[in-house]
This record gives C-alpha cells, sequence and structure tokens, in this order.
C-alpha cells in the first residue's frame, strides 16, 4: 500500500470542503482534466445533481468585433473549451451571457447558443434604441433577460434600467444587474419598483471586509425576501479579501443570502473568469465545491444547483 502526502495547500482545501456531507476528501487518482482559464485539473469533490445548471459564464470570439469603447478584450473562449468545464464539473444546463466586449451587438451570444442547443439559454444586452422585432428575435432564439452591466463603462446606464425593464416585462423575462455594492446602495430606490424580476451578479459585489454589513446585503437581502430578486454564487474571486482556499469572507455573505432566502440563489462559474481579481486564475472545481458546502445541506443545493435555475429561467 503506498502512503499519500498530501501538500499544504492540499490539506487546506480538504479543511474548507470537509463539512460538505458525502464528499469523500482524498487525492484525485483519475485523469487530469485541463480546461482553459481554470486553475487545477481535478473533478469537483461534491457530485452534483442531476439537471444542474451553470447559471453565468460567456464566450469571447475574436472573429466578432469588440464595441468602439470596449474596456476589457479577453483572449478567445470558445463553446469547445466551455464544454470541457461542463465535463470536469458534470454539470447539464447554462446560461450564457453577453459580456461587455460586444455592447449591444448579440452575435457572438446568438451563435454560441446554435451550438449548445436546449440545454442553453441567454442574456442578451440592449440599449433603448432596440426594436421590438429584435426582441421578438432575440426571445426566438433562447434570450431570456437582459444585463446591465455598470461594473464598467459599456452599452448600458443606470436610466436605461426602468425604461427597458418595462419593455421586457412582457416577454416574461427578467433582468440582470452588475453593479458594486456601493452603486448597489445608492439606487435601492429604483430596485424596489420595477416590473421585472432582478437577478445581482456575484453576490450583489459587496465589499470586503464590510461584508454583510455593508448597506448593499441589506438591499439584495430585502428583495431576495420578499420574491423580487435573485443572487448568484459566482466571481466572489472579485472582492474577497482572505482569497482561496477558503474565500471564508464571501463565504459568510453567500451563507447569509442561503439562510435568508435558499429558493432565490443562483449558482454559477463565470468561467472564463475574465475579471480574475488579485489573486489569480480560479479553481472551478474548488469553487463548486465551497458552494456546495455554504449551501449545507442536500435539500437547499437541490435548490441552488438545480431547481431555483429551472424555475428563473424557463427550463
Amino acid at each position: 500500500m503506498s502512503n499519500v502526502v498530501l501538500t499544504r495547500r492540499q490539506a487546506m482545501q480538504a479543511t474548507a470542503l470537509g463539512a460538505v456531507a458525502g464528499m469523500v476528501l482524498a487525492p484525485d487518482m483519475g485523469a487530469a482534466q485541463e480546461v482553459p482559464f481554470s486553475a487545477g485539473n481535478t473533478a469537483p469533490k461534491f457530485k452534483l445533481p442531476p439537471k444542474a445548471c451553470d447559471a453565468h459564464f460567456h464566450i469571447y470570439d475574436s472573429r466578432f468585433p469588440a464595441a468602439a469603447n470596449a474596456s476589457l478584450i479577453p483572449p478567445d473562449a470558445s463553446v469547445s473549451d466551455y464544454k470541457r468545464l461542463k465535463t470536469r464539473l458534470g454539470f447539464e444546463r447554462s446560461i450564457m451571457v453577453q459580456p461587455s466586449t460586444y455592447g449591444t451587438d448579440n452575435s457572438c451570444l446568438l451563435e454560441a447558443l446554435g451550438k449548445l442547443g436546449s440545454s442553453a439559454k441567454g442574456i442578451a444586452v440592449v440599449d433603448t434604441s432596440v426594436t421590438d422585432a429584435e426582441l421578438k428575435r432575440l426571445d426566438a432564439a433562447g434570450v431570456c433577460g437582459i444585463r446591465f452591466n455598470l461594473g464598467r463603462a459599456g452599452a448600458t446606464t443606470e436610466d436605461m434600467i426602468e425604461p427597458l425593464s418595462r419593455r421586457v416585462a412582457d416577454l416574461g423575462w427578467h433582468i440582470q444587474v452588475h453593479m458594486k455594492g456601493d452603486d448597489i446602495a445608492r439606487h435601492s430606490r429604483l430596485f424596489q419598483g420595477l416590473p421585472v424580476t432582478i437577478v445581482f451578479d456575484h453576490l450583489g459585489r459587496i465589499p470586503q471586509p464590510d461584508g454583510t454589513a455593508h448597506p448593499a446585503f441589506k438591499v439584495v437581502a430585502d428583495l431576495l425576501d420578499k420574491g423580487k430578486a435573485y443572487t448568484k454564487l459566482s466571481s466572489i474571486y472579485q472582492d474577497t479579501s482572505v482569497g482561496p482556499p477558503t474565500y471564508d469572507d464571501m463565504g459568510q455573505v453567500a451563507k447569509a443570502y442561503i439562510a435568508l432566502a435558499p429558493d432565490r440563489v443562483l449558482w454559477a462559474t463565470d468561467w472564463p473568469h475574465p475579471s480574475p481579481g488579485r489573486f489569480g486564475k480560479p479553481d472551478d472545481a474548488l469553487l463548486l465545491d465551497l458552494c456546495a458546502q455554504w449551501a449545507g445541506d442536500d435539500k437547499t443545493r437541490q435548490k441552488i444547483f438545480v431547481d431555483n435555475a429551472a424555475g428563473l429561467y424557463g427550463f
């Protein structure tokens, strides 16, 4: 019998993930599963339930021109690359999100949705000049919401949120908002009166070390509690002060949302991690395992990984 010696990092990961029911903390003896833009090469310790959904990822393809005012132009990240992530992590469904790179030109999004088929749906970006015919075309192609990325300058602005929310309400769509926590707190009154469901990206971008004491947490939490919003367990590496392998500061925020409104929390990868933060390229398997740990029990995991997304996105 051979002796297995864990590295310090492996030991820390085992400690961080030991609370997950049913997880086997053992060295991975299987084949390496390299995925572009993702650190590590092992499968998650937690086995995702059937029909699990990654609620946020992007595709980048230099065949499609970047918007003139794009401030972020990552390298190509293809559908075939993403399918390798699906294989490594073990999920079945996906929500592709139009990145700021392409502005309101959703061509890359629509092509990728065509390649992914019925297991994927899309979140587009439009501005107030969009026609009803274009919205109907997007709807027919599998789009079910629009995104306002206000975390960086781009195609959308705060004053578009209310009028575009009214435009897409009749389609049964929702809006997705990427704002930093300070801006969420500043616009709290706006969010209260919208006629559509709101999805807050990346736990509401709550800054650390404030965490749950930051006013944005209360804004998001109140909307979750009232059934008016969702938030995503994603991109925690952008705002953490602690970093891997525990991301404990963001874990406290995640667990607080889950305890309050387990029916309003979604899991997502944010692959290919276009804004990885100061700790560099993350390990997607580790992040998935942490989300499983923060969920606390199998009933809640079923909601976060499967049921909540199925309800919101209409799978």
